[in-house]
């Protein structure tokens, strides 16, 4: 019987009643009824129908009984925000508490409300229900819409009309339903951001680097902050793992290689490639040894990776950062970008040579040299 009575309420939660939805200062009536310890008119009666009296009647005064509550509860939080703006008129409170309604049959708590009028002070009620409502069709939960808000209010700024378009183009890169909920709790600020810009990195993702349309979508998913990089800085991350580390487009994407920091992969990466326990695969994608999997090198914590990978001590291991830092910092001091960008793109091009190769191309230049030389003596 419990169970059917909460199926029930629920179920009038979602198909409100034409009386109490259809004049809205019926509530605040019955709100003020309520406060007084005086009985609703409305809500206080038991309704009765003709078959199954006991149980119709239970259920119908647990809904109002229930509802009474929540009324009472969005009279309190109404309070309190009024309280915080001694400039609000009695016409305002009234809209207020309408609006504190409509969010307390969304699902959202008294904490949450007081949350959401705190984040942006001074925003219209009917502003703040719209962009909600907004943010809830997408399909996240009430407590998700909270923090988004909580860590990017500049969400709240936004236009209804603002937000479909952003969902629409979201959904055409396969990031609708959960996964949305999920990239919002991680990277809030994909509403605010320009569409040119996700474009950008969509287009260096499948353009530049390769990756299928599925392997975007799973990128964007796992590793949601790939939006807030640089298109450039992204780039230069999937270049060093596929020319320097030999990682291939499907493991990037099953070992969520872009969730780590560059320079952590750097860091790593180098430490064990100078230790001899990494080596550059060949075109053919072989190696002398057998170099460790993405996950133990960079998915691990920094103390399993010294001592199941690297085998080495805590202070060789900063020593060596230490050292790489100051590399890299003279590096950035003696070249000039485009210098940079010159001689990084030849070190991939060379690295993704194979050995014999490389060993062509020098035996070449010694034939060369060896040429020149001895038809500068024939000349003599």
């Amino acid at each position: 019987m419990a169970a059917r009575c909460r199926q029930v309420f629920q179920w009038h939660r979602l198909v409100p009643f034409p009386g109490l939805y259809g004049a809205p200062w019926l509530c605040v009536r019955s709100v003020q009824d309520a406060a007084a310890g005086a009985p609703s008119q409305m809500l206080g009666r038991r309704l009765t129908t003709a078959s199954s009296k006991g149980d119709s009647e239970e259920r119908a005064s647990l809904t109002s009984r229930n509802r009474i509550k929540e009324l009472e509860s969005s009279k309190n939080v109404v309070t309190l925000l009024v309280e915080k703006e001694p400039s609000s008129m009695d016409q305002g409170a009234v809209d207020l508490e309408k609006v504190v309604i409509l969010l307390l049959d969304m699902g959202f708590s008294e904490t949450h409300i007081k949350e959401l009028f705190r984040i942006h002070a001074g925003i219209r009620p009917e502003q703040l229900l719209a962009v909600v409502s907004e943010l809830m069709l997408l399909g996240l939960d009430p407590d998700p819409v909270c923090k988004a808000l909580q860590k990017n209010p500049r969400i709240l700024r936004l236009t209804v009309k603002q937000l479909k378009s952003r969902a629409s183009h979201l959904r055409r890169l396969g990031l609708g339903g959960g996964n949305l909920q999920h990239m919002t709790h991680c990277c809030p600020d994909l509403f605010t951001m320009t569409q040119q810009r996700i474009n950008a990195l969509v287009s260096v993702l499948k353009d530049r680097c390769l990756f299928t349309g599925q392997q975007v979508t799973e990128i964007l998913y796992s590793c949601p902050r790939v939006l807030q990089e640089d298109p450039a800085a992204l780039e230069y991350k999937f270049q060093y793992a596929y020319f320097r580390m030999g990682i291939k487009q499907r493991d990037l994407v099953k070992t969520k290689y872009f969730r780590y920091s560059m320079t952590k992969i750097k860091q790593r990466h180098v430490f064990l490639e100078r230790l001899g326990l990494y080596q550059t695969p060949d075109k053919k994608g072989q190696t002398q040894i057998c170099n460790p999997s993405v996950n133990s090198v960079l998915r691990v914590p920094e103390a399993e990776f010294l001592a199941k990978v690297a085998h080495s001590s805590w202070e060789e291991f900063e020593v060596f950062k230490q050292l790489l830092a100051r590399e890299e910092l003279e590096e950035g001091d003696s070249l000039s970008v485009s210098e940079m960008r010159t001689q990084t793109w030849r070190t991939l091009t060379v690295l993704a040579m194979t050995r014999t190769e490389r060993q062509k191309r020098v035996e070449d230049a010694e034939g060369e040299f060896a040429a020149s030389v001895i038809g500068g003596f024939s000349s003599y």
